[in-house]
């Protein structure tokens, strides 16, 4: 099995993401969810190389969760500023 090798299949970096922000955060959740489960396996088993590599997976998917979880300025009228306010010189 190669380092690189996906642990479980939902779990694949390769895999297209879809377009919209639910799905997405719903497919990182369910690699995240699929990892976790692996990794309480590995553990009981005592597989160190796969125990790592479940790991490394793990962390990548929370990483990934996180940023599509993020707003990244979809509602831009919060940041304004008004402009009759004035900025504290």
């Amino acid at each position: 099995m190669k380092p690189s090798a996906p642990v479980t299949p939902i779990a694949d970096p390769r895999r297209a993401m879809p377009r919209g922000a639910a799905a997405r955060r719903a497919v990182a959740q369910a690699a995240v969810n699929s990892l976790t489960a692996e990794q309480r396996r590995l553990a009981s088993l005592g597989e160190e190389w796969a125990l790592a590599r479940t790991g490394y997976q793990l962390r990548y998917w929370r990483f990934v969760r996180a940023l599509v979880g993020m707003d990244f300025g979809q509602d831009r009228r919060s940041a304004r500023v008004h402009p009759n306010t004035r900025r504290a010189a």
